[in-house]
């Protein structure tokens, strides 16, 4: 039997539920075989009683090659929910943390192929400041700060923004040389484990027409200078290319774009793309992904979620574990 696929059921307030249900008719049996949901039981089960989805489900208290069943397994996350899609922010927060602290408990077991984690709404991973589940478990994996790395992954290109989920007035101070070296070395390193590949990558300037290179500009100061470098230590690194041209054609020349920040790859990645995208955590003592899309909660009744990133996640983990 091929290693086990953790699923963490994610957002109680989504279309998460509809989006397994699908996903689930549309794989095999071995492959169903491989999957352990971390979620709620009883929630799940109501949901999908609400928008008229019938999925058969075993409840099982761990990892167990012995449970073959055409039911989908869930290691039950225990709590109360009185309303099934109207989960306090303060029990989802806790749903999802419970959910973390499993998975990634199980993801230590040598068996286990990689995590998926459904979508969620980033406020209930913190209180407090604005993050993503990249930073979360870069946390739970002791990983150096800034080390890690966030990568949008489709077959045509993938993009990594070096700062992730930041302010964008805080930007700015952000980029430093040492920054830049770590994430495009953790990028290298995890690309390579991943796919087999020494990647081509662009690196984008910070500022509109890469603020023509003046002298006390980021471009001159910081990145250019952390480019030379690692051209010098053997990465095929080039750049700084101006963000508003390389999403025209340019971007075929390389395995991976890297900008600065959040929307500087995000936003033309997915004019280009949609949703087509899983997104994947590089640094990580496991492979992690998931869907490249948010929990979508104007959809939850209308059954219309699209299921493609899940079913592309679990395709993705099959094949390159």
């Amino acid at each position: 039997m091929k290693k086990k696929i953790i699923l963490i059921a994610g957002d109680p307030n989504s279309i998460n539920s509809e989006i397994i249900y699908k996903t689930w008719q549309k794989i095999n049996q071995h492959t169903k075989n491989q999957i352990f949901l971390i979620g709620n039981f009883s929630l799940i089960k109501k949901q999908l009683k609400i928008i008229k989805l019938n999925l058969p489900m075993i409840q099982v208290k761990k990892l167990d090659d012995k449970i073959i069943s055409k039911k989908l397994k869930i290691i039950n996350v225990p709590l109360n929910f009185k309303k099934p899609f109207d989960v306090s922010m303060k029990d989802a927060r806790k749903y999802i943390s419970k959910s973390f602290d499993l998975a990634h408990k199980l993801c230590k077991n040598k068996e286990v192929s990689g995590l998926i984690n459904c979508p969620l709404d980033k406020r209930l991973l913190s209180s407090t400041k604005i993050i993503g589940v990249t930073e979360l478990l870069s946390s739970k994996n002791n990983i150096p700060t800034n080390s890690e790395v966030m990568l949008i992954h489709n077959k045509k290109i993938s993009v990594v923004p070096l700062t992730t989920h930041m302010k964008i007035k805080n930007v700015s101070s952000c980029i430093k040389k040492g920054l830049i070296l770590k994430k495009i070395d953790t990028l290298r390193k995890g690309f390579k484990q991943v796919f087999n590949k020494d990647p081509k990558i662009a690196i984008l300037g910070l500022n509109p027409h890469n603020a023509e290179l003046i002298k006390d500009s980021e471009e001159r100061k910081v990145i250019s200078p952390a480019i030379s470098m690692l051209k010098k230590r053997g990465f095929k690194i080039k750049g700084p290319y101006s963000a508003d041209t390389i999403f025209i054609n340019k971007y075929k020349e390389f395995d991976v774009i890297v900008g600065m920040y959040h929307d500087q790859v995000l936003s033309p990645f997915k004019s280009l793309f949609h949703f087509d995208a899983i997104n994947l955590t590089l640094g990580l003592k496991y492979l992690r992904v998931s869907p490249d899309h948010g929990p979508a909660k104007d959809l939850i009744y209308k059954k219309k979620a699209n299921y493609q990133g899940l079913l592309t996640c679990i395709k993705f983990i099959n094949k390159h574990n």
